[in-house]
């Protein structure tokens, strides 16, 4: 181990050092105190270049991209104006108190976020994960206000069946009965361990870099992660895939579509949701392109920082 790194107080592993500093912003949006991580003004937004909006995915943070921003930087400057907000429940964004998260509030807040951050002309848009669930389906309800849309392996869940619905209510309210927790860190370079384990791609510069955005030290001395413990519980809403469909095939703007060749689906869903099945519902997006990166798995902003970047610019640059 270094010696201690001033500018992450609590960790020992010497941190990433950002190219492009970000500025944060504070929003009020739909009852909630929105933090939104910006880099440049918006006065770089252009026809050509709209404001580049990157929605992260769950338990993560805006700041997770810092590292695709900076890769963007080094390949054509700082001429760009992007924001990555922190979803509601996650990183610095509050609101009201509440014990579970509605996908449908996703959409709400970033419909209002565009209002303010873009209201007269359309933005590019990406999102990773549950990010990118949340875009495509954003892309085919407004999809004037969508330029250019990148999906990174926003997959979606495996279909469901009304007969579910007793059962998957019951869960929920058997797990409301409970508070919901996350366990807590020692101290940052504990923090920067969890992130190397859950991505063993993730180099140690990196994780002592998002630790302390991933987590906060509270009074108990103790580094707790920025996410509401709700999150972790069961919703009791049916993912129909029908409606999903539906909206996107109303995609108009060009989709990129990334993935990563070392992602495996079959430990989220094991059989349930096949990567085959997923490709046939993508089939229905009109204009869509595809792109895999290797060595590459799920956090791909994280794992190929660079190789994504240079993809991200020949799509939103292209024609």
């Amino acid at each position: 181990m270094s010696d201690h790194d001033p500018a992450h107080p609590g960790a020992t592993i010497p941190a990433y050092r950002s190219r492009r500093e970000a500025t944060s912003r504070m929003l009020t949006v739909r009852g909630h105190r929105y933090h939104l991580q910006t880099w440049g003004d918006v006065a770089l937004a252009t026809e050509a270049r709209p404001t580049l909006v990157l929605l992260h995915g769950w338990m993560d943070v805006g700041a997770s991209f810092q590292f695709v921003v900076d890769a963007l930087d080094e390949i054509e400057g700082p001429v760009r104006h992007i924001v990555a907000p922190d979803w509601r429940g996650f990183g610095c964004t509050t609101g009201p108190a509440t014990d579970s998260y509605w996908f449908a509030d996703y959409l709400g807040d970033l419909d209002a976020l565009l209002d303010a951050l873009s209201p007269a002309a359309p933005v590019d848009l990406v999102g990773h994960s549950m990010g990118g669930n949340v875009a495509m389906l954003y892309a085919g309800v407004r999809p004037q206000r969508i330029r250019r849309l990148v999906n990174l392996e926003g997959f979606g869940m495996p279909a469901t069946r009304p007969s579910e619905a007793p059962g998957r209510y019951a869960k929920w309210l058997d797990a409301l009965r409970e508070p919901a927790q996350l366990r807590p860190y020692a101290d940052l370079d504990a923090v920067a361990a969890r992130l190397c384990a859950n991505n063993p791609l993730l180099g140690a510069d990196k994780a002592a870099w998002l630790a302390p955005h991933w987590a906060e030290r509270r009074d108990d001395g103790q580094w707790h992660l920025r996410a509401d413990p709700a999150h972790k519980r069961l919703n009791p809403t049916l993912y129909r895939v029908d409606e999903v469909l539906a909206v996107w095939q109303r995609i108009q703007a060009p989709m990129l579509w990334v993935d990563g060749d070392r992602t495996d689906t079959t430990r989220w869903w094991d059989q349930r949701f096949p990567r085959e099945e997923f490709d046939q519902r993508l089939a229905v997006v009109p204009r869509l392109q595809r792109h895999r990166l290797s060595p590459c798995g799920h956090m791909l902003h994280h794992d190929q920082p660079e190789a994504l970047a240079t993809r991200l610019l020949a799509f939103l640059d292209g024609d």
